[in-house]
């Protein structure tokens, strides 16, 4: 035999779960189309300009020199979606990153250094003779030379960042448009 009070609270509790259920699928809904409208504000132009980079002869006045990818950057590279470029000044390296479209697989440096098993120290904010702002490290592995390590992503407005999930969030929103290029400078101490 139900009771009124057994009654109203059923109904509550089942009007309740419907609601919550009925509000996550609408997130999940929001969340897809965000996702759809994210991928088609990416021009293909965009897309195919970054497939077809062609990197920089020189960096600051300086003449580059092409380099080969390590065989850790060629693993990363096969499955990174966009271009990676390594060249040298004869004194640092300098790896390039471009990116047509928002994606995690565009990291910080310091994730990839700590991977490798370097010890990180030193880490702060600077501007170059530029002007220019970079995150910057030390980095050291087992006693070996130190390495002094600089990164920053820059927009197609010329818009810089130095903190990748910044650079992240600002393109998945729409507030920075691409490509980008992710510039990290690496030289021995």
């Amino acid at each position: 035999m139900s009771t009124p009070f057994f009654e109203r609270w059923f109904a509550n509790h089942f009007i309740n779960r419907i609601g919550h259920k009925t509000a996550f699928a609408l997130a999940m809904v929001l969340c897809l189309l965000w996702s759809a409208a994210a991928a088609v504000r990416t021009p293909g132009e965009t897309a195919a300009a970054v497939a077809s980079q062609e990197w920089p002869r020189e960096w600051d006045g300086v003449p580059l020199r092409p380099l080969a990818l390590s065989e850790v950057e060629q693993r990363f590279a096969d499955r990174f979606p966009g271009a990676i470029g390594r060249m040298t000044d004869g004194t640092q390296t300098l790896v390039m990153r471009a990116v047509a479209q928002p994606t995690r697989m565009l990291h910080p440096a310091v994730d990839c250094y700590r991977a490798l098993g370097y010890r990180i120290e030193q880490a702060r904010l600077e501007r170059d003779a530029q002007e220019r702002m970079w995150r910057c490290f030390v980095a050291q592995r087992h006693g070996a030379q130190k390495i002094r390590v600089c990164e920053r992503i820059v927009d197609a407005q010329g818009t810089a960042f130095t903190d990748t999930s910044a650079w992240y969030w600002a393109a998945a929103s729409g507030q920075s448009h691409g490509p980008w290029q992710a510039v990290t400078v690496a030289k021995p101490l």
